[in-house]
């Protein structure tokens, strides 16, 4: 049994929602009471345990408690009830920025976040070039943070964070605002730490993501704990049910409930997926066809900057594939309230016969959400085709050769 890293014991976490804030020192002393509130329970009666050595994901809408949940692991804020106990040297990288000094250059930023987080001035010494080196701001190091772009600030504080090598790593959100190398750098390290046999907990709403680096996660909803699991299983528990909850009857409330397995800020959404081969719609195709994948959406508000995003996942569960637009793959700078679709075309297809599903989103670059998300929404099956393989998911265009015996 794996032991665990982080443990989490009947924790709930409240805020006082006021209702009649007094402004001043008069207008309390002539109403002549205390201000009124009201009790918001953030999290409610949370109990998981966090293996050690394992890449740990924690999802839920925006105010479901995740966000919450992890600055309490920080022991940033304290819970109303229960208890969080953690083994070794744990490091948080929360908010874009944290801990530094607006106007202090990079370089003074990271000695004074190293300190904070634990670190001697000989150890950052030692350091530093690496730490550098990985957030990619090098040119501009000696120039003042406040000078930063947000991109800038959060990759020299993630930078900082995992250079701690905490047994721990706390990361909320770090993923939206990099670019798309500095996320792959991110998951590449991910991937050092778990080899190392450390942990790592992290919040976001990048669903493929979590699907490529996650071992284990668990969802929350309104600060009650909804899943907890293998990641596969939770992500798809989580997109098929968690932004399906009834609300109040109203036209916004009925549109979520009936897209089903949709979730996003709603600007656009996907309506369905299509798959194509000269042109028609089919439901099977073979390996080393030419396919066609459509996406059909409807753009309820102007979206600056679209990217699509396409996905298709084996039936057992996990990513096979992935690929997304840049506004200049498309020449498209904003999609208007329309309907409207786009194609991605793969033409030789490259996976072995077997289940596969379609899934997809719309995002922008401008923000850091989803705007729409609709995985699994198109399933599709392959039959034998050319070249023919004999094991696995995808062909390689494979040959043999060079047969020498001696």
């Amino acid at each position: 049994m794996t032991s665990a890293a982080v443990v989490v014991s009947d924790v709930s976490k409240s805020f006082r929602i006021y209702r009649d804030r007094q402004r001043s020192l008069k207008a309390t002393v002539i109403k002549g009471s205390r201000a009124r509130y009201d009790e918001f329970w953030a999290l409610k009666d949370i109990d998981l345990e966090i293996p050690q050595g394992k890449t740990f994901g924690l999802m839920g809408n925006n105010g479901s408690g995740k966000s919450t949940l992890l600055k309490c692991m920080a022991q940033i804020l304290r819970p109303n009830k229960g208890s969080i106990t953690h083994v070794g040297r744990m490091a948080a990288m929360l908010e874009v920025g944290s801990g530094f000094h607006p106007e202090l250059s990079g370089r003074d930023n990271v000695y004074l976040n190293g300190a904070i987080l634990g670190m001697s001035k000989a150890e950052i010494d030692g350091k530093f070039d690496s730490i550098v080196d990985f957030s990619g701001v090098s040119d501009f190091i000696d120039q003042p943070v406040k000078n930063y772009s947000s991109g800038m600030y959060v990759r020299l504080g993630f930078a900082v964070s995992i250079h701690v090598e905490p047994d721990v790593l706390l990361v909320d959100e770090v993923l939206a605002v990099g670019d798309m190398a500095f996320q792959e750098k991110c998951t590449e390290k991910f991937a050092d730490l778990r080899r190392e046999g450390r942990t790592v907990v992290v919040v976001s709403h990048a669903i493929d993501q979590m699907r490529s680096f996650c071992d284990d996660a668990a969802w929350l909803r309104k600060g009650e704990l909804m899943g907890f699991g293998p990641a596969q299983d939770v992500i798809n528990e989580y997109a098929d049910q968690a932004h399906n909850t009834p609300t109040a009857p109203s036209a916004a409330a009925a549109e979520e409930t009936r897209l089903k397995g949709h979730f996003g800020s709603g600007e656009a959404t996907i309506d369905r997926f299509e798959l194509l081969t000269d042109g028609h719609e089919v439901e099977q195709v073979h390996t080393g066809d030419q396919v066609t994948i459509r996406m059909h959406f409807t753009c309820h508000e102007a979206v600056e900057n679209p990217e699509f995003s396409f996905q298709i996942e084996h039936d057992g569960g996990f990513l096979v594939w992935g690929d997304n637009t840049s506004p200049s793959d498309l020449a498209c700078t904003e999609i208007r309230p329309v309907t409207g679709s786009v194609d991605l075309v793969i033409p030789c297809l490259p996976l072995r016969p077997g289940v596969f599903r379609i899934g997809g989103g719309i995002t922008s670059d401008r923000s850091a959400r989803s705007i729409d998300e609709f995985p699994r929404a198109l399933t599709f099956s392959v039959g034998r085709g050319d070249p023919y393989e004999s094991a696995g998911v995808a062909v390689m265009h494979s040959h043999f050769e060079n047969l020498v015996q001696k």
